[in-house]
């Protein structure tokens, strides 16, 4: 008689649980798209200034500011600002005889945020300033959205459309906004925890105007000190040098630019407390 084999009944296979996917994150707001590129770049001094910051709760604080300068007259200024989940913030700014309304109001979601800015809505005059912005997270690295400004009063109205995107990598972040009044791009890499270097390149089609910077953060963690510079396609050089004070909260900022096409230097000291 012939051997008979015969296979072992098996159960029923087990089934792999299904991979769970990370919820795409928040794509910030539309005025962040360049932030990490712009933070490379030195702010421009000039005069003395200082600054005063003070958070009266988690969702509510206040920023005192006095600056003194050789090019104008000294001023104060008192900036308010409370941030929760909806934002909804009306400005009012009076310059001279000029008078500004500024409504703002952001809601975010999951992956996507929307902006709505109102600026001198006058219903009786039929004139008003909207610009709309919104931003979605297609992946954990690919951002798009776009920007929409509106303007109307009697006689004239019209709209500008832009549209955006942003991909971030480990080391690198590209950003590019590309409109019927221009284009710009920027791009931000990281070398390691010291060195991080920023290019930007902007394009106005109504002004005939391009330029392209390039800009570099040092930081020196065991002297407190952050060093920040930038050279553009303008003929213009700038830096400026942080000193923070610890255990006080102080920082001391100098700065010095100047300007090789218009022959112009300026330069400028500033005391942040808070």
């Amino acid at each position: 008689m012939g051997n008979t084999l015969g296979l072992a009944s098996m159960g029923p296979l087990p089934r792999r649980s299904p991979r769970r996917e990370e919820p795409l994150p928040n794509p910030g707001s539309f005025d962040e798209l360049h932030r990490l590129c712009k933070d490379v770049f030195p702010a421009q001094m000039e005069g003395v200034k200082l600054v005063v910051n003070k958070a009266l709760s988690s969702h509510f604080q206040v920023a005192h500011t006095v600056h003194m300068s050789a090019l104008g007259l000294p001023g104060y200024h008192l900036h308010a600002a409370y941030a929760g989940d909806w934002q909804l913030s009306p400005t009012e700014t009076q310059q001279a005889k000029f008078l500004t309304w500024q409504f703002d109001g952001e809601y975010r979601g999951d992956d996507y945020t929307a902006t709505l800015t109102l600026g001198n809505p006058d219903l009786i005059g039929e004139s008003v300033i909207m610009v709309a912005h919104f931003l979605q997270s297609l992946t954990h690295r690919l951002v798009l959205g776009g920007e929409l400004v509106y303007h109307r009063r009697p006689g004239e109205e019209g709209a500008i459309l832009t549209l955006a995107g942003k991909y971030s990598a480990v080391h690198w972040v590209a950003t590019l906004n590309v409109g019927s009044g221009g284009a710009h791009a920027s791009y931000y890499h990281r070398a390691n925890e010291q060195v991080q270097v920023g290019v930007e390149f902007e394009a106005n089609t109504r002004l005939q105007d391009t330029t392209f910077s390039f800009g570099y953060h040092l930081t020196l963690p065991q002297a407190n000190m952050v060093f920040r510079g930038l050279v553009d396609s303008n003929w213009c050089v700038g830096a400026v040098l942080e000193k923070k004070m610890p255990p006080l909260p102080v920082t001391l900022a100098l700065g010095a630019f100047l300007n090789h096409w218009r022959n112009r230097f300026h330069c400028g000291f500033s005391i942040t407390v808070g």
